[in-house]
């Protein structure tokens, strides 16, 4: 127990300092960055990292470190948007399929499953096709995607307490559904939601960095992480820093999501037991 919970401390610390890091990025890009992301210099094309571009340059003569500190604030954005439509949208359903049963849980987990049977790609290309490439359409397209996932472990929580001893006693005591919905199934599935949203975190930026990558996600002049790796793939043998360092970001990203929530998910189930 003592070295799963030293693990836990690792993983939760490593999670805190990588997505401190990031977000520290993300913020401090609204106020100043090194240089102007769109200032083209044609005398510094494909520079190596230095003191004075600490991530070098692009093809284009950009400060890729100030690019890839703005992509943090868009690539943040389209993931924190994700994960709160879609947690938002799959507590509803799964409060509801788990609680009333029947007909309805049959309805709901059907139309979840019939989403989830659908590659998140297709559904991308869809949406972001049908709205003519607007600003953030991903994040309807990824809220799609993962709002399955989170209404199905709210469905499993709500059948798991419901039937509990104490809800009963609330029940008798004329408790409405929604109260003991909104006041007490809820918060007692909250242990189960919590870690996964923050990994949800890690897989909402893969996302997006992979239909960013694609042409499905932030369209340029913005910069996107994916959108940039794309860039950075016709010059890999002659600036190989530039994929280095915006790969490195996306992987640095996704890992200390993934700490957090693994970190997160051992801290509440020892405090279940």
């Amino acid at each position: 127990m003592n070295h799963k919970l030293s693990y836990s401390n690792i993983q939760l610390s490593v999670g805190v300092v990588l997505v401190s890091f990031v977000l520290c990025m993300a913020v401090v890009s609204f106020f100043a960055t090194p240089y102007d992301i769109n200032a083209m210099d044609t005398a510094a094309r494909n520079l190596p990292p230095s003191l004075s571009h600490f991530a070098g340059t692009d093809a284009m003569g950009r400060d890729v470190f100030s690019r890839l500190m703005v992509g943090a604030r868009f690539t943040l954005l389209v993931a924190f948007g994700t994960v709160f439509f879609s947690t938002i949208a799959g507590s509803a359903l799964g409060l509801l399929s788990g609680y009333v049963g029947g007909v309805i849980d049959e309805v709901v987990m059907r139309v979840i499953d019939a989403v989830s049977s659908f590659p998140g790609i297709l559904i991308a290309l869809v949406i972001v096709t049908v709205m003519n490439y607007g600003e953030y359409t991903i994040v309807l397209a990824l809220f799609i995607q993962f709002t399955p996932s989170y209404a199905r472990i709210v469905r499993v929580g709500t059948l798991q307490c419901k039937e509990s001893e104490y809800i009963q006693n609330y029940r008798v005591f004329g408790a409405s559904p929604l109260r003991l919905l909104v006041m007490h199934i809820y918060p007692s599935v909250i242990h189960l939601l919590v870690p996964s949203v923050v990994v949800g975190f890690s897989n909402a930026i893969l996302a997006e960095s992979s239909m960013s990558y694609l042409g499905l996600g932030i369209q340029p002049p913005k910069p996107s992480w994916g959108w940039m790796l794309n860039e950075a793939q016709s010059i890999i043998f002659k600036s190989p820093w530039y994929a280095l360092c915006t790969g490195g970001m996306i992987m640095l990203t996704i890992v200390g999501f993934n700490c957090l929530g693994e970190g997160l998910r051992t801290r509440f189930e020892r405090g279940s037991h």
